[in-house]
């Protein structure tokens, strides 16, 4: 699905795909020495800087830089911290002008970031999401970067997951930096196991264990059930890939087409008819979507559900949860789990200079350990989450250093992450045309949550053709 790690300075843009549409209407913030009138022109000055992508910016190079996802005013602590960067930043390259931009409510729609991409006006730096590069191909989007991306104008970048890395890559060349990324996992609410009679820091590590830890907390009754689905919007196809994953399927394999009408996509939907209507440890109410099931957990309303990391900080913050009820686990099954993220994308056409201030900008702001987004102790201060396990893009000693920062900072109980942490599971990309996929799939997942009598063969095989159908018009 389309979404990124969750702060309040990166809203995300998980249910976006079914988001209003229209054309892009993004807002200039005055802040940090940006002006409102700026139209993201603003190349470097004649006679200054160097065309040679392998040197350094030059400090006396004049730069105007206009950047995606800046924090509304509203989010005041993440807006001083953005602030407290530009400056910083401007004490190495003070002729760098930071022209920071923001949406209201979300960073980017889906809609929204398809309209300013045909229309060519993207930010110089604009945000996208792991699945976004062939689309900003199509749309000659993006400008190649990989000559300027060194461990010298990214110190950390050995340190970093090739993987991670690699999400912006084609054809062996680089088209944008990653910011954060996740992985999926299985979140449980802590009380209600307990309550339960189970472990909550052993959560289910299997499907049969999820089904028959989700009898046991139906069984308290009062209206709580055990285990939630999304099934609208296009997060149940998101969340069917993700369990077709944790069992070593896919959902489009290596020639292209739809792979899931076999015995792994009959075992997803028939546990998850099961639990429905046979054990009836799911909720009566259903054709859900991305932040309604976060609800039901935070009321104490449901046990468990697929998620990643981040979404415990958005119902702390956002529906006033309490980070001690909250757990996870690795994704049950545990063959592979669904991996996502973030990342920024570099205008086509920008000048040398224009691209080594935007990387210099995300090396600093997103890329080194220490400062920007991981500055731990300065997060903790400015009292915003601090333990959730992403960005967990680093390798070796750094993210032992990352990690080791962020526990002893940590606002948050980091025990309860242990499970997850202490099982990595190997993430697997989402597929080619995931959004279109997984509204293809949104179907199979609706049906089997709300007629006891649907036809799981059938839905798969209708699935399957026109999940072929979207793959071929690629």
């Amino acid at each position: 699905m389309r979404r990124t790690s969750f702060s309040p300075a990166r809203q995300i843009r998980r249910t976006a795909a079914t988001a209003l549409a229209g054309a892009l209407a993004l807002t200039a913030l005055a802040a940090c020495g940006t002006s409102s009138n700026d139209t993201g022109g603003g190349d470097s000055k004649p006679g200054t800087g160097s065309s040679d992508p392998a040197a350094p910016l030059d400090p006396k190079t004049k730069v105007d830089l206009t950047i995606d996802c800046m924090p509304p005013a509203a989010k005041a602590a993440e807006l001083k911290e953005w602030k407290q960067d530009v400056a910083t930043f401007n004490k190495t390259y003070p002729n760098v002008k930071i022209i920071g931009r923001s949406t209201p409510g979300q960073c980017e729609e889906p809609p929204r970031f398809t309209a300013a991409l045909k229309a060519k006006s993207q930010p110089d730096v604009f945000y996208s999401y792991f699945t976004d590069l062939q689309q900003v191909l199509d749309n000659n989007g993006a400008a190649d970067i990989s000559a300027y991306v060194t461990d010298k104008s990214v110190p950390a970048l050995n340190s970093i997951d090739p993987a991670v890395m690699g999400v912006y890559k084609k054809d062996g060349k680089m088209y944008g930096l990653p910011t954060s990324n996740y992985q999926m996992g299985i979140m449980i609410n802590r009380k209600l196991f307990q309550q339960a009679g189970l472990d909550p820091d052993k959560p289910p590590a299997t499907w049969d264990e999820v089904r028959t830890d989700s009898r046991a907390i139906a069984k308290l009754g009062g209206g709580v059930y055990g285990y939630g689905e999304y099934s609208a919007e296009n997060t149940g196809g998101w969340h069917f890939t993700a369990a077709m994953y944790s069992l070593g399927g896919d959902v489009v394999g290596s020639d292209g087409k739809a792979a899931f009408d076999n015995a792994t996509g009959k075992q997803v939907l028939q546990q998850l008819h099961d639990m429905r209507w046979t054990d009836q440890s799911m909720s009566k109410t259903q054709l859900l979507k991305w932040g309604d099931l976060q609800k039901q957990i935070t009321a104490d309303k449901l046990g468990m559900f697929l998620a990643a990391p981040d979404d415990i900080a958005y119902m702390v913050q956002q529906l006033g949860a309490k980070y001690e009820n909250f757990g996870m686990g690795p994704i049950p099954g545990g063959k592979a789990t669904l991996t996502g993220g973030n990342g920024y994308m570099i205008k086509q056409g920008s000048s040398p200079d224009k691209i080594k201030a935007a990387i210099a900008w995300l090396d600093f702001k997103n890329l080194s350990p220490g400062k920007g987004q991981f500055a731990w102790a300065r997060t903790k201060a400015d009292q915003l989450p601090v333990g959730v396990p992403q960005p967990n893009f680093f390798t070796g000693s750094v993210k032992a250093d990352d990690l080791k920062s962020r526990t002893d900072n940590a606002t948050m109980p980091v025990a309860n992450f242990a499970p997850y942490l202490g099982n990595p599971i190997p993430g697997k990309a989402e597929p080619p045309k995931a959004q279109e996929v997984y509204k293809v799939l949104d179907n199979a997942m609706s049906a089997v949550l709300t007629n006891k009598d649907a036809d799981i063969s059938k839905l798969l095989v209708t699935a399957q053709t026109q999940v072929d159908q979207v793959l071929a018009n690629q």
